[in-house]
């Protein structure tokens, strides 16, 4: 069986998943059989792996960290949430249900067998797991529930080490007050804790250092620095919905694409490669009154909460933004829920997502959506029927969607996709007016090389820009894991958490 390590938070947003890809990629490349596995996560951001299941996209970074295909035995259980107060709930890659957390909690039997399962699995396979936990470890309200930190670590026989994130301000009150909340197995199963985004000279932090080390009775394993030049996927939406960024000036020189920032906004990752081309300014709008003529493009992204969504457009003044910006010159794009926020009305029969029976789309373009009960989860592979570049990328999503009939003759279907390695042919999506508007199924749609740079390419033409090749596509961030792994190396005690281990 496999050792193993687990990095433990002193809050949500600590840093636990990038430490963890660091250390997976740390650890393959001194020759070791590294898997990542965190039993529960909490995400709107997920991913298709191999075996065709769902699970949270950090799960999946660390997989690529460690040099391996992501896998449902990574992040047995994924919840993703819907409302204030329910989530689906999926296991081993596949959708159990909606429900709200006392009914969750009534699962925790049946649950905990399904993470040993997978678990177990991973252990026979490798020398070395690295496990994350989740939130902070010292949530006294919820420790008796708890499947993913100190009780995952005490039947995996790992060694916990703690992160706090001192750019959030009050680190001491992060790592010593969580090992006074520990129990005393939960202090010898901790053999020290690291310190994450530091910012200024280390030299005077040294004390502090000491000062933690003092209360707690535990090692220092790092002070490692914040940075701002290696490009990993973030974990989750909060990310999005807490950014505090200023929006970026947009005008002539540049391709300025608005990004819908929608309250349950899902796999905002769709967006991070286009974000990263050299002349593209890329904002996340929340209020109408920012999305000027000066934008060529408006993103809607996926969502964990259609309905809810698509209510909340019309209320805020979005919708009616939205039909006078692609008066104009813009030009939509709507993706998995994006797309299905496009159409004329969304369908909730089974009450997946909501209450609401029925709502009113954009009305952008002319198709309808009945959300089902059955989830699709697939990789796809195909060509864009607008400008015949080949995507790649995957689906997520419980609606079908439907162009109407009488219709019809209004523009035309957006990609032909299929399966890799199956022969069933389908055409996805719809576009209007050669692309101006247009929405799909599918995520990762705009990682894909030749059609994100035939389509900035367009906006260029159209400015007088200089065209420009695409950036390489995510291929690139294999170089990422080891500028991340060169980062931690420098300044952790690599041998001392190895030799602990």
């Amino acid at each position: 069986m496999a050792k193993a390590i687990m990095f433990l938070g002193t809050g949500s947003d600590v840093g636990k998943s990038i430490v963890s890809a660091a250390f997976c990629r740390i650890f393959k490349r001194r020759g070791y059989k590294v898997a990542p596995f965190k039993a529960q996560n909490m995400s709107n951001n997920s991913f298709v792996t191999v075996e065709g299941g769902e699970i949270g996209r950090a799960q999946v970074v660390q997989a690529e960290a460690a040099g391996l295909l992501p896998s449902v035995h990574m992040n047995p259980i994924l919840l993703k949430p819907s409302s204030e107060l329910g989530a689906q709930v999926i296991l081993q890659g596949k959708v159990l249900g909606q429900m709200d957390a006392m009914n969750y909690h009534d699962l925790k039997p049946k649950l905990k067998e399904v993470v040993m399962d997978s678990y177990s699995r991973l252990a026979k396979d490798y020398d070395l797991i690295i496990m994350e936990g989740a939130g902070s470890c010292c949530e006294m309200n919820l420790k008796q529930n708890d499947l993913v930190n100190f009780p995952m670590a005490r039947e995996a026989g790992a060694p916990c080490i703690l992160i706090g994130d001192i750019d959030r301000g009050g680190v001491f009150a992060q790592i010593i007050g969580s090992f006074h909340l520990m129990t005393r197995k939960e202090r010898d199963m901790s053999i020290g804790f690291l310190i994450n985004k530091f910012r200024g000279d280390p030299n005077l932090f040294m004390s502090g250092m000491g000062y933690m080390e003092k209360k707690t009775g535990k090692p220092n394993f790092g002070l490692v620095p914040f940075y701002t030049d290696i490009l990993i996927d973030s974990e989750d939406s909060v990310a999005v919905q807490e950014d505090k960024r200023v929006l970026k000036p947009v005008g002539p020189k540049t391709v300025n694409i608005a990004v819908l920032k929608l309250p349950a906004i899902s796999n905002f990752t769709d967006v991070e490669g286009i974000e990263r081309e050299k002349d593209v300014v890329l904002n996340y709008l929340l209020r109408p009154r920012e999305l000027s003529t000066e934008y060529d493009w408006l993103i809607l992204p996926g969502t964990k909460n259609v309905m809810e969504d698509a209510v909340w457009l019309s209320r805020s003044g979005w919708k009616k933004e939205i039909g006078e910006f692609v008066k104009g010159e813009g030009r939509v794009l709507g993706i998995c829920g994006g797309y299905q926020l496009l159409g004329e009305i969304i369908k909730d029969p089974f009450g997946v997502e909501s209450e609401k029976k029925e709502v009113r789309g954009l009305g952008l373009l002319p198709m309808k959506t009945v959300l089902e009960m059955e989830k699709v989860v697939r990789k796809i592979t195909g060509t864009c029927l607008i400008n015949k570049k080949r995507v790649s990328g995957y689906e997520i999503h419980m609606g079908r969607s439907y162009a109407e009939d009488v219709i019809k003759k209004e523009g035309e279907p957006f990609l032909s996709i299929h399966e890799p390695g199956k022969r069933r042919i389908w055409e996805d999506g719809w576009s209007l007016k050669d692309g101006k508007i247009a929405g799909t199924y599918v995520h990762g749609i705009l990682d894909s090389p030749a059609f994100r740079g035939d389509l900035l390419n367009r906006f260029r033409r159209a400015k007088g820009l200089q065209e420009r090749p695409p950036k390489q596509g995510r291929l690139g961030r294999f170089h990422q894991y080891d500028k991340l792994a060169d980062h931690f190396e420098k300044y952790c005690k690599v041998e001392e958490i190895l030799n602990l281990i």
